[in-house]
């Protein structure tokens, strides 16, 4: 059983990597604007948390707290990139400080992951 959720959490990585990735890419292009990439790693990324957010019959207590801090930022990120997808396809562009906030709450979602034991 652990062995699949290490699995899982590999996944949930490479969920990360493709929206930050995704999000990097058109920063130092500056082109400011969500690509379908960043809602793949969006999606790979929030599938695989909430499947990790499941007891799995392991030893230890979940963190609520940081699973539902980390659900809010990625509901956050997700509504970021749904309007900058739905300007994209009126023709008009993303907001340059929702671009940013795409960025810094990725990387905040990854820290929070990392730091907050």
């Amino acid at each position: 059983m652990e062995t699949l959720r290490h699995i899982v959490v590999f996944i949930h990585l490479i969920g990360f990597a493709l929206l930050f990735g995704a999000w990097a890419v058109e920063a130092v292009n500056r082109r400011y604007q969500v690509t379908r990439l960043m809602n793949w790693g969006l999606l790979i990324a929030g599938v695989a948390g909430l499947a990790l957010a499941a007891p799995w019959g392991i030893s230890y207590d979940l963190n609520y707290a940081k699973i539902g801090t980390k659900l809010v930022v990625l509901v956050i990120i997700g509504a970021f990139i749904g309007i900058g997808s739905a300007r994209q396809r009126r023709n008009e562009a993303v907001p340059r400080w929702m671009f940013w906030a795409i960025g810094i709450l990725t990387a905040l979602n990854a820290a929070l992951a990392v730091i907050w034991r």
